[in-house]
């Protein structure tokens, strides 16, 4: 299985960065992190709060720093291609967090749609959603969402 990377952020909007990293290996080891924001990193949304429950309280006293998040997702992921669902946000909230640092990934983020068929994409959100309630998953955060993807991907490829 590839590794599977989600992220977590303040809001959808511009000026929005990333919070929270995680992902799952393809052997399934999990990695995840909250991030200090820059000092001007300011935006938040409440509604995206809401969703990951992930305040910015908790964030500024439990976050990491941000050269050492970035630093270890290169030591965890170097040479690596890594899949997002949501290839385009995830995209830009990573390279956000890598100029912040003044690195570059040492791994390949790509859409997680390139490792589906159009069938296989037709039924993966279904299927997601029906993954999400057989493991009673409940919390939107990075690592279980990455898993929760890693699992669906798994799924939707297995023989009919």
């Amino acid at each position: 299985m590839p590794t599977i990377l989600d992220l977590e952020a303040s809001g959808f909007g511009r000026g929005s960065y990333p919070i929270e990293i995680g992902f799952v290996e393809g052997r399934g080891l999990p990695f995840c992190s909250l991030i200090q924001p820059a000092p001007d990193w300011a935006h938040w949304d409440g509604e995206a709060e809401a969703l990951h429950g992930i305040s910015r309280d908790v964030l500024l006293r439990h976050g990491r720093p941000r050269d050492w998040v970035a630093q270890e997702m290169n030591r965890r992921l170097a040479g690596q291609t890594v899949y997002s669902d949501s290839w385009a946000y995830d995209y830009s909230w990573l390279a956000k967090l890598y100029d912040s640092v003044d690195l570059q990934p040492a791994f390949k983020l790509e859409d997680l749609r390139r490792l589906l068929s159009e069938d296989e994409a037709s039924r993966f959100g279904a299927l997601k959603q029906q993954i999400r309630t057989e493991v009673q998953l409940r919390r939107h955060r990075a690592s279980a969402d990455a898993k929760l993807l890693q699992m669906t991907l798994m799924r939707v490829k297995q023989p009919a």
